[in-house]
Protein backbone atom coordinates (compact mmCIF):
# COMPACT_ATOMS: atom_id res chain seq x y z
CA UNK A 1 0.00 0.00 0.00
CA UNK A 2 1.55 3.27 -1.25
CA UNK A 3 0.80 6.48 1.29
CA UNK A 4 1.55 9.82 1.02
CA UNK A 5 0.69 12.68 3.35
CA UNK A 6 0.49 16.13 2.69
CA UNK A 7 0.94 18.71 6.02
CA UNK A 8 0.42 22.00 6.86
CA UNK A 9 -1.80 23.33 4.28
CA UNK A 10 -5.31 24.90 3.67
CA UNK A 11 -7.50 22.73 2.21
CA UNK A 12 -9.81 24.37 -0.06
CA UNK A 13 -13.20 22.91 -1.16
CA UNK A 14 -15.79 24.35 -2.62
CA UNK A 15 -17.65 23.58 0.96
CA UNK A 16 -15.43 24.96 3.23
CA UNK A 17 -11.84 25.91 4.01
CA UNK A 18 -9.87 24.26 6.71
CA UNK A 19 -6.47 23.65 8.11
CA UNK A 20 -5.83 20.29 7.56
CA UNK A 21 -3.49 17.01 6.84
CA UNK A 22 -4.39 15.07 4.23
CA UNK A 23 -3.57 10.80 4.16
CA UNK A 24 -3.46 9.53 0.98
CA UNK A 25 -3.37 5.65 0.25
CA UNK A 26 -3.06 3.66 -2.92
CA UNK A 27 -4.35 6.77 -4.60
CA UNK A 28 -7.32 7.95 -3.14
CA UNK A 29 -8.03 10.15 0.31
CA UNK A 30 -8.09 8.69 3.36
CA UNK A 31 -8.57 10.49 5.49
CA UNK A 32 -8.03 14.34 6.73
CA UNK A 33 -7.02 15.49 10.12
CA UNK A 34 -6.21 19.47 11.92
CA UNK A 35 -2.50 19.38 11.80
CA UNK A 36 -1.09 18.51 15.49
CA UNK A 37 -3.98 15.49 15.85
CA UNK A 38 -2.76 12.61 17.81
CA UNK A 39 -3.84 10.13 15.62
CA UNK A 40 -2.50 12.35 12.38
CA UNK A 41 1.27 12.50 13.63
CA UNK A 42 1.16 8.70 13.97
CA UNK A 43 0.36 8.61 9.90
CA UNK A 44 3.31 7.01 8.28
CA UNK A 45 3.99 7.45 4.43
CA UNK A 46 6.39 6.81 1.90
CA UNK A 47 6.21 10.22 0.79
CA UNK A 48 5.40 13.29 2.84
CA UNK A 49 4.43 17.05 1.22
CA UNK A 50 4.98 20.04 3.07
CA UNK A 51 2.42 21.92 2.44
CA UNK A 52 3.00 25.07 5.12
CA UNK A 53 1.40 28.69 4.16
CA UNK A 54 0.15 26.88 0.72
CA UNK A 55 -3.76 26.05 -0.55
CA UNK A 56 -4.21 22.26 -0.96
CA UNK A 57 -7.29 22.33 -3.42
CA UNK A 58 -8.57 19.45 -5.88
CA UNK A 59 -7.47 18.67 -8.88
CA UNK A 60 -9.22 21.04 -11.59
CA UNK A 61 -11.89 19.57 -13.59
CA UNK A 62 -11.68 21.32 -17.72
CA UNK A 63 -15.45 19.85 -18.84
CA UNK A 64 -14.66 22.15 -22.25
CA UNK A 65 -11.57 20.90 -24.27
CA UNK A 66 -10.50 19.62 -28.04
CA UNK A 67 -7.41 18.14 -28.23
CA UNK A 68 -6.70 17.44 -32.00
CA UNK A 69 -9.94 19.09 -33.30
CA UNK A 70 -10.27 18.61 -36.82
CA UNK A 71 -11.46 22.68 -37.68
CA UNK A 72 -10.85 24.68 -41.30
CA UNK A 73 -8.87 22.30 -43.05
CA UNK A 74 -6.57 21.66 -39.77
CA UNK A 75 -6.03 20.20 -36.59
CA UNK A 76 -6.05 21.87 -33.07
CA UNK A 77 -2.23 21.87 -32.36
CA UNK A 78 -2.09 20.23 -28.84
CA UNK A 79 -2.22 16.31 -28.77
CA UNK A 80 -3.51 14.38 -25.99
CA UNK A 81 -0.10 13.75 -24.72
CA UNK A 82 1.22 17.54 -24.85
CA UNK A 83 -2.70 18.77 -24.23
CA UNK A 84 -2.67 16.94 -20.86
CA UNK A 85 0.60 17.46 -20.08
CA UNK A 86 -0.21 21.35 -20.33
CA UNK A 87 -3.51 20.96 -18.27
CA UNK A 88 -1.30 19.40 -15.25
CA UNK A 89 1.43 21.93 -15.43
CA UNK A 90 -1.56 23.96 -14.71
CA UNK A 91 -3.42 22.17 -12.02
CA UNK A 92 -5.34 20.54 -14.02
CA UNK A 93 -6.25 16.78 -13.37
CA UNK A 94 -9.34 15.80 -15.45
CA UNK A 95 -10.92 17.00 -18.86
CA UNK A 96 -13.18 16.18 -20.64
CA UNK A 97 -12.83 16.55 -24.35
CA UNK A 98 -14.94 16.40 -27.69
CA UNK A 99 -15.64 13.16 -29.97
CA UNK A 100 -17.12 14.29 -33.00
CA UNK A 101 -19.69 12.47 -35.03
CA UNK A 102 -19.15 12.93 -39.12
CA UNK A 103 -21.76 13.89 -40.71
CA UNK A 104 -23.25 10.10 -42.54
CA UNK A 105 -21.04 8.26 -39.64
CA UNK A 106 -21.79 6.85 -36.75
CA UNK A 107 -21.94 8.15 -33.18
CA UNK A 108 -19.73 4.97 -32.73
CA UNK A 109 -17.23 5.38 -35.38
CA UNK A 110 -16.56 8.80 -34.02
CA UNK A 111 -16.24 7.69 -30.35
CA UNK A 112 -14.10 4.79 -31.61
CA UNK A 113 -12.01 7.57 -32.96
CA UNK A 114 -11.11 9.54 -30.30
CA UNK A 115 -10.80 6.24 -27.78
CA UNK A 116 -8.20 5.77 -30.16
CA UNK A 117 -6.35 9.30 -30.21
CA UNK A 118 -6.49 9.59 -26.21
CA UNK A 119 -5.72 5.73 -24.99
CA UNK A 120 -2.66 5.56 -23.77
CA UNK A 121 -1.54 8.97 -24.46
CA UNK A 122 -2.86 11.12 -21.54
CA UNK A 123 -1.44 12.26 -18.54
CA UNK A 124 -3.81 12.67 -16.34
CA UNK A 125 -7.38 11.51 -16.61
CA UNK A 126 -10.55 12.20 -19.14
CA UNK A 127 -13.82 11.74 -20.92
CA UNK A 128 -15.90 12.19 -23.49
CA UNK A 129 -18.65 14.25 -24.56
CA UNK A 130 -20.32 13.48 -28.27
CA UNK A 131 -20.42 15.95 -30.98
CA UNK A 132 -24.12 15.09 -32.53
CA UNK A 133 -23.60 16.99 -36.48
CA UNK A 134 -26.14 14.62 -38.00
CA UNK A 135 -29.08 14.02 -35.96
CA UNK A 136 -31.37 10.78 -37.06
CA UNK A 137 -32.78 7.77 -36.54
CA UNK A 138 -30.25 5.89 -36.05
CA UNK A 139 -27.77 8.53 -34.26
CA UNK A 140 -30.82 8.97 -32.16
CA UNK A 141 -30.75 5.66 -30.95
CA UNK A 142 -26.89 5.33 -30.53
CA UNK A 143 -27.77 8.08 -27.98
CA UNK A 144 -29.12 5.61 -25.40
CA UNK A 145 -26.19 3.44 -25.61
CA UNK A 146 -23.67 6.08 -25.01
CA UNK A 147 -25.19 6.81 -22.06
CA UNK A 148 -24.96 3.39 -20.95
CA UNK A 149 -21.32 3.17 -21.16
CA UNK A 150 -20.63 6.84 -19.51
CA UNK A 151 -20.50 8.95 -22.32
CA UNK A 152 -23.69 10.95 -21.07
CA UNK A 153 -23.42 14.79 -22.79
CA UNK A 154 -24.11 15.61 -26.78
CA UNK A 155 -23.47 19.12 -27.55
CA UNK A 156 -24.97 20.20 -30.71
CA UNK A 157 -24.45 23.39 -32.53
CA UNK A 158 -26.63 26.23 -33.81
CA UNK A 159 -23.58 27.44 -35.48
CA UNK A 160 -21.30 26.58 -38.92
CA UNK A 161 -23.70 25.63 -41.19
CA UNK A 162 -22.66 22.95 -43.62
CA UNK A 163 -20.20 21.49 -41.23
CA UNK A 164 -21.99 20.66 -37.29
CA UNK A 165 -25.41 22.91 -37.38
CA UNK A 166 -28.59 21.49 -36.56
CA UNK A 167 -31.96 22.57 -37.36
CA UNK A 168 -34.63 23.37 -34.55
CA UNK A 169 -36.40 20.13 -35.83
CA UNK A 170 -33.17 18.12 -35.37
CA UNK A 171 -32.20 19.76 -31.91
CA UNK A 172 -35.62 19.45 -30.40
CA UNK A 173 -35.65 15.36 -31.12
CA UNK A 174 -32.33 15.22 -29.87
CA UNK A 175 -33.54 16.90 -26.68
CA UNK A 176 -36.33 14.55 -26.64
CA UNK A 177 -34.43 11.62 -26.54
CA UNK A 178 -31.94 13.03 -23.64
CA UNK A 179 -34.81 13.51 -22.47
CA UNK A 180 -35.78 10.37 -21.83
CA UNK A 181 -32.25 9.01 -21.63
CA UNK A 182 -30.92 11.00 -19.10
CA UNK A 183 -28.12 12.79 -21.07
CA UNK A 184 -27.39 16.72 -21.22
CA UNK A 185 -27.49 18.59 -23.88
CA UNK A 186 -24.61 21.13 -24.73
CA UNK A 187 -25.55 23.92 -26.98
CA UNK A 188 -23.16 26.34 -29.19
CA UNK A 189 -25.29 28.84 -28.95
CA UNK A 190 -25.25 31.17 -31.82
CA UNK A 191 -27.28 32.02 -34.78
CA UNK A 192 -25.14 30.54 -37.87
CA UNK A 193 -27.51 31.09 -40.89
CA UNK A 194 -27.85 34.56 -39.76
CA UNK A 195 -23.89 35.06 -38.99
CA UNK A 196 -23.76 33.61 -42.50
CA UNK A 197 -25.21 36.37 -44.22
CA UNK A 198 -23.32 38.86 -41.93
CA UNK A 199 -19.94 37.58 -43.09
CA UNK A 200 -20.77 37.60 -47.16
CA UNK A 201 -21.95 40.65 -46.20
CA UNK A 202 -18.95 41.79 -44.61
CA UNK A 203 -16.36 40.07 -47.24
CA UNK A 204 -18.12 41.56 -49.81
CA UNK A 205 -17.51 45.16 -48.74
CA UNK A 206 -14.23 44.26 -48.27
CA UNK A 207 -14.05 44.18 -44.49
CA UNK A 208 -11.85 41.06 -44.15
CA UNK A 209 -9.04 41.75 -40.89
CA UNK A 210 -9.65 39.63 -37.67
CA UNK A 211 -11.71 42.19 -35.98
CA UNK A 212 -14.69 42.08 -38.37
CA UNK A 213 -15.12 38.07 -36.78
CA UNK A 214 -16.42 39.60 -33.53
CA UNK A 215 -18.53 42.33 -35.28
CA UNK A 216 -20.49 39.95 -37.51
CA UNK A 217 -20.66 37.33 -34.86
CA UNK A 218 -23.45 39.81 -33.21
CA UNK A 219 -24.26 39.35 -29.29
CA UNK A 220 -27.89 39.60 -30.16
CA UNK A 221 -27.24 36.46 -32.63
CA UNK A 222 -26.01 34.88 -29.17
CA UNK A 223 -28.81 35.54 -27.27
CA UNK A 224 -31.51 34.41 -29.52
CA UNK A 225 -30.12 31.20 -30.16
CA UNK A 226 -29.74 31.45 -26.00
CA UNK A 227 -33.73 32.27 -25.88
CA UNK A 228 -34.44 29.54 -28.52
CA UNK A 229 -32.19 26.85 -27.40
CA UNK A 230 -33.99 27.32 -23.49
CA UNK A 231 -37.31 27.50 -25.30
CA UNK A 232 -36.73 23.98 -27.30
CA UNK A 233 -35.54 22.21 -23.83
CA UNK A 234 -38.14 23.57 -22.29
CA UNK A 235 -40.99 21.77 -25.05
CA UNK A 236 -38.63 18.70 -24.90
CA UNK A 237 -38.82 18.65 -21.04
CA UNK A 238 -35.00 18.35 -21.11
CA UNK A 239 -32.13 19.70 -19.32
CA UNK A 240 -30.08 22.49 -21.07
CA UNK A 241 -26.10 23.34 -20.83
CA UNK A 242 -25.33 26.32 -22.54
CA UNK A 243 -21.13 26.30 -23.71
CA UNK A 244 -18.73 29.38 -23.60
CA UNK A 245 -21.41 32.21 -22.94
CA UNK A 246 -19.76 35.56 -23.87
CA UNK A 247 -22.48 38.21 -24.01
CA UNK A 248 -24.36 40.46 -21.30
CA UNK A 249 -27.46 39.40 -23.17
CA UNK A 250 -26.86 35.38 -23.20
CA UNK A 251 -26.35 35.97 -19.73
CA UNK A 252 -29.86 37.58 -19.46
CA UNK A 253 -31.47 34.45 -20.57
CA UNK A 254 -30.02 32.55 -18.65
CA UNK A 255 -30.58 34.39 -15.44
CA UNK A 256 -34.35 34.30 -16.45
CA UNK A 257 -34.75 30.87 -16.89
CA UNK A 258 -33.07 29.84 -14.19
CA UNK A 259 -35.41 32.39 -12.39
CA UNK A 260 -38.22 30.22 -13.59
CA UNK A 261 -36.85 27.20 -11.99
CA UNK A 262 -35.64 25.57 -15.31
CA UNK A 263 -32.90 23.27 -15.31
CA UNK A 264 -30.65 25.12 -17.35
CA UNK A 265 -27.05 25.68 -16.89
CA UNK A 266 -24.26 28.35 -18.75
CA UNK A 267 -20.31 28.27 -18.93
CA UNK A 268 -18.34 30.73 -19.60
CA UNK A 269 -14.62 30.59 -20.29
CA UNK A 270 -11.35 33.16 -19.29
CA UNK A 271 -10.98 34.22 -22.32
CA UNK A 272 -14.00 36.07 -22.18
CA UNK A 273 -13.30 37.46 -18.43
CA UNK A 274 -10.00 38.64 -18.91
CA UNK A 275 -9.89 39.52 -22.87
CA UNK A 276 -11.83 41.81 -25.11
CA UNK A 277 -12.68 43.05 -29.05
CA UNK A 278 -9.42 45.18 -28.01
CA UNK A 279 -7.65 42.15 -28.72
CA UNK A 280 -9.30 41.02 -31.89
CA UNK A 281 -8.63 44.42 -32.77
CA UNK A 282 -4.94 44.40 -32.41
CA UNK A 283 -2.75 45.37 -35.87
CA UNK A 284 -0.55 43.18 -38.27
CA UNK A 285 -2.94 40.04 -38.23
CA UNK A 286 -1.94 39.78 -34.70
CA UNK A 287 -5.67 39.67 -33.73
CA UNK A 288 -6.40 36.60 -35.50
CA UNK A 289 -4.93 34.86 -32.16
CA UNK A 290 -7.94 35.85 -30.65
CA UNK A 291 -10.53 34.20 -33.30
CA UNK A 292 -12.96 32.14 -31.17
CA UNK A 293 -16.78 31.11 -31.34
CA UNK A 294 -18.70 32.19 -29.77
CA UNK A 295 -16.30 35.55 -29.98
CA UNK A 296 -14.42 38.04 -27.28
CA UNK A 297 -16.85 41.05 -27.24
CA UNK A 298 -16.45 44.58 -25.65
CA UNK A 299 -14.95 44.62 -22.02
CA UNK A 300 -18.34 46.19 -20.81
CA UNK A 301 -19.81 42.56 -20.81
CA UNK A 302 -17.52 41.21 -18.81
CA UNK A 303 -18.75 42.63 -15.69
CA UNK A 304 -22.20 40.67 -16.57
CA UNK A 305 -20.40 37.81 -16.61
CA UNK A 306 -18.43 37.95 -13.03
CA UNK A 307 -21.63 38.63 -11.82
CA UNK A 308 -23.91 35.41 -13.16
CA UNK A 309 -20.71 33.67 -11.97
CA UNK A 310 -20.96 35.34 -8.65
CA UNK A 311 -24.81 34.72 -8.55
CA UNK A 312 -24.42 30.94 -9.97
CA UNK A 313 -26.62 32.09 -13.35
CA UNK A 314 -23.34 31.09 -14.76
CA UNK A 315 -21.98 27.87 -12.64
CA UNK A 316 -18.66 26.70 -14.80
CA UNK A 317 -15.50 28.07 -15.94
CA UNK A 318 -14.20 25.54 -19.05
CA UNK A 319 -11.67 26.26 -21.48
CA UNK A 320 -13.04 25.61 -24.82
CA UNK A 321 -9.04 24.82 -25.62
CA UNK A 322 -8.66 24.35 -28.85
CA UNK A 323 -5.73 26.13 -29.66
CA UNK A 324 -3.99 26.83 -33.40
CA UNK A 325 -0.35 28.36 -34.09
CA UNK A 326 -0.28 31.65 -35.68
CA UNK A 327 2.18 30.30 -38.39
CA UNK A 328 0.63 28.23 -40.78
CA UNK A 329 -3.13 27.89 -39.32
CA UNK A 330 -4.16 31.27 -38.01
CA UNK A 331 -2.54 32.60 -41.35
CA UNK A 332 -4.73 30.46 -43.09
CA UNK A 333 -7.21 33.29 -42.50
CA UNK A 334 -5.27 36.25 -44.09
CA UNK A 335 -7.38 38.29 -46.22
CA UNK A 336 -10.63 36.29 -45.05
CA UNK A 337 -10.84 36.40 -41.36
CA UNK A 338 -13.89 33.49 -42.39
CA UNK A 339 -11.03 30.85 -42.72
CA UNK A 340 -9.03 32.24 -39.71
CA UNK A 341 -9.23 28.33 -37.41
CA UNK A 342 -11.45 29.13 -34.64
CA UNK A 343 -9.90 28.29 -31.21
CA UNK A 344 -7.63 29.59 -28.42
CA UNK A 345 -5.11 28.22 -26.01
CA UNK A 346 -5.94 28.03 -22.23
CA UNK A 347 -5.94 24.47 -20.66
CA UNK A 348 -2.60 25.21 -18.61
CA UNK A 349 -4.05 28.73 -17.39
CA UNK A 350 -7.49 28.06 -16.19
CA UNK A 351 -6.79 27.94 -12.37
CA UNK A 352 -3.76 30.23 -12.31
CA UNK A 353 -6.64 33.09 -13.87
CA UNK A 354 -9.26 32.09 -11.74
CA UNK A 355 -7.46 32.39 -8.85
CA UNK A 356 -6.27 36.12 -9.93
CA UNK A 357 -9.81 36.57 -9.93
CA UNK A 358 -9.98 35.75 -6.33
CA UNK A 359 -7.10 38.15 -5.84
CA UNK A 360 -8.88 41.41 -7.58
CA UNK A 361 -11.96 40.54 -5.76
CA UNK A 362 -14.49 38.93 -8.23
CA UNK A 363 -14.81 35.69 -6.53
CA UNK A 364 -14.13 34.02 -3.25
CA UNK A 365 -11.53 31.13 -2.74
CA UNK A 366 -14.36 28.69 -2.30
CA UNK A 367 -16.32 30.30 -5.30
CA UNK A 368 -12.99 29.57 -7.14
CA UNK A 369 -12.83 25.93 -6.04
CA UNK A 370 -16.82 25.54 -7.06
CA UNK A 371 -16.76 26.87 -10.61
CA UNK A 372 -13.60 24.87 -11.40
CA UNK A 373 -13.51 21.79 -9.95
CA UNK A 374 -16.62 20.53 -7.80
CA UNK A 375 -19.74 21.84 -10.39
CA UNK A 376 -18.23 20.52 -13.28
CA UNK A 377 -17.45 16.94 -11.47
CA UNK A 378 -20.99 17.34 -10.89
CA UNK A 379 -22.68 18.53 -14.08
CA UNK A 380 -20.93 15.61 -15.82
CA UNK A 381 -21.22 12.95 -13.48
CA UNK A 382 -18.05 12.69 -12.01
CA UNK A 383 -18.08 13.87 -7.91
CA UNK A 384 -17.07 13.45 -5.23
CA UNK A 385 -14.77 10.99 -7.16
CA UNK A 386 -13.77 13.79 -8.52
CA UNK A 387 -14.09 17.28 -8.13
CA UNK A 388 -13.24 17.30 -3.69
CA UNK A 389 -10.78 16.41 -1.19
CA UNK A 390 -12.57 13.86 1.12
CA UNK A 391 -12.36 10.26 1.91
CA UNK A 392 -12.72 7.89 -1.14
CA UNK A 393 -12.33 10.94 -3.43
CA UNK A 394 -9.47 10.22 -6.51
CA UNK A 395 -6.03 11.98 -4.35
CA UNK A 396 -6.41 14.49 -7.42
CA UNK A 397 -5.00 17.13 -5.62
CA UNK A 398 -2.75 20.95 -6.34
CA UNK A 399 -0.69 22.22 -3.88
CA UNK A 400 -0.69 26.03 -4.75
CA UNK A 401 1.70 28.64 -3.55
CA UNK A 402 -0.86 31.97 -3.60
CA UNK A 403 1.55 34.07 -3.36
CA UNK A 404 4.07 33.23 -5.95
CA UNK A 405 4.20 35.49 -8.93
CA UNK A 406 4.45 34.89 -12.79
CA UNK A 407 4.11 36.20 -16.24
CA UNK A 408 2.19 34.09 -18.58
CA UNK A 409 4.46 33.80 -22.08
CA UNK A 410 4.78 31.34 -24.95
CA UNK A 411 8.08 31.41 -23.78
CA UNK A 412 7.08 29.75 -20.88
CA UNK A 413 4.08 27.51 -21.05
CA UNK A 414 3.60 23.68 -21.96
CA UNK A 415 0.77 23.98 -24.37
CA UNK A 416 1.71 22.95 -28.05
CA UNK A 417 1.27 26.77 -29.30
CA UNK A 418 3.42 29.24 -30.64
CA UNK A 419 1.70 32.02 -28.64
CA UNK A 420 -0.08 32.79 -25.59
CA UNK A 421 -3.17 34.74 -25.86
CA UNK A 422 -1.78 36.28 -22.12
CA UNK A 423 1.27 37.24 -23.89
CA UNK A 424 3.47 39.36 -20.55
CA UNK A 425 0.18 39.04 -17.96
CA UNK A 426 1.46 38.72 -14.36
CA UNK A 427 -0.64 37.15 -12.10
CA UNK A 428 -0.02 36.07 -8.56
CA UNK A 429 -0.43 32.48 -7.48
CA UNK A 430 1.04 29.26 -9.19
CA UNK A 431 0.87 25.49 -8.84
CA UNK A 432 3.51 23.59 -7.22
CA UNK A 433 2.56 20.40 -6.91
CA UNK A 434 0.47 18.42 -8.54
CA UNK A 435 -1.03 14.21 -7.74
CA UNK A 436 -3.66 12.72 -9.90
CA UNK A 437 -4.96 9.49 -8.47
CA UNK A 438 -2.11 10.19 -6.01
CA UNK A 439 0.74 9.82 -8.34
CA UNK A 440 2.93 12.82 -8.51
CA UNK A 441 2.39 14.34 -11.70
CA UNK A 442 4.40 18.11 -11.24
CA UNK A 443 6.88 17.97 -8.27
CA UNK A 444 7.74 20.89 -6.73
CA UNK A 445 7.54 22.50 -10.80
CA UNK A 446 9.13 19.53 -12.39
CA UNK A 447 7.17 17.47 -14.53
CA UNK A 448 7.04 13.96 -13.62
CA UNK A 449 4.04 12.47 -15.28
CA UNK A 450 3.50 10.20 -18.13
CA UNK A 451 1.43 9.79 -21.17
CA UNK A 452 -0.53 6.55 -20.12
CA UNK A 453 -1.02 7.41 -16.81
CA UNK A 454 -4.48 8.92 -17.62
CA UNK A 455 -7.80 6.79 -17.59
CA UNK A 456 -10.95 6.95 -19.15
CA UNK A 457 -14.04 7.93 -17.09
CA UNK A 458 -17.10 6.09 -17.60
CA UNK A 459 -19.12 8.78 -16.36
CA UNK A 460 -22.84 9.20 -14.40
CA UNK A 461 -25.49 11.30 -16.13
CA UNK A 462 -25.64 15.35 -14.90
CA UNK A 463 -25.60 15.07 -11.13
CA UNK A 464 -27.97 18.67 -10.64
CA UNK A 465 -30.84 16.42 -12.34
CA UNK A 466 -31.33 13.31 -9.96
Amino acid sequence: MSRTVIRGGLVVTAAEETSADVLIEDGKVAALAAPGNEWAKGWTADRTIDATDKYVIPGGVDGHTHMEMPFGGTFAADTFETGTRAAAWGGTTTIVDFAVQTVGHALREGLDAWHLKARGNCAIDYGFHMILSDVNESSLKEMDLLVGEGVSSFKLFMAYPGVFYSDDGQILRAMQRASANGGLIMMHAENGIAIDVLVEQALAEGRTDPRYHGEVRKALLESEATHRAIQLARVAGAPLYVVHVSAEEAVAELTHARDLGLPVFGETCPQYLFLSTDNLAEPDFEGAKYVCSTPLRPAEHQAALWRGLRTNDLQVVSTDHCPFCFAGQKELGRGDFSKIPNGMPGVEHRMDLLHQAVVDGHISRRRWIEIACATPARMFGLYPRKGTIAPGADADIVVYDPLARQTLSAETHHMNVDYSAYEGKQITGRVETVLSRGVPVIDGREYTGRAGHGRFLSRDTCQYLS
